[in-house]
């Protein structure tokens, strides 16, 4: 018999954790896929969405406007950095089973910035 912990078998249950996940690419594929539809879209929508004070001018326009315009900018830039993030930790995560939950959550994370840019977009209110 041996002193040594580590000589012990390891429990069914985390064998199965270390074990590698041969699914582990599709949630981060799947985020990949995805983000190069909405991440150019949100992009290009999101800076043509400042024509919406063309009609009232940029110091005459609604408080409502102004304001959801610079949560579009806002969310841009710093949820064009959270996603980016994101997806490379969602890639580089290791393979195995344990990781499999982070790294879905990390891959729709990628997603929520440039989605709710085009929610956003699309629902300015009026100037």
């Amino acid at each position: 018999m041996s002193p040594h912990p580590a000589a012990a078998p390891a429990p069914p249950a985390r064998r199965y954790r270390t074990g590698r996940d041969r699914r582990a690419w599709v949630a981060p594929a799947v985020a990949t896929v995805l983000g190069s539809v909405l991440a150019p879209s949100a992009v290009l929508l999101g800076g043509m969405s400042v024509m919406a004070t063309d009609g009232c001018g940029p110091d005459d326009c609604s408080r409502a406007l102004t304001t959801a315009l610079t949560l579009i900018y806002g969310t841009l830039f710093f949820g064009g950095l959270l996603a980016t993030g994101a997806w490379f930790t969602a890639w580089l995560l290791p393979w195995t089973r344990r990781w499999s939950v982070p790294r879905a959550w990390l891959a729709g994370l990628s997603l929520l910035p440039w989605t709710l840019v085009l929610v956003l977009v699309f629902t300015l209110p009026a100037g």
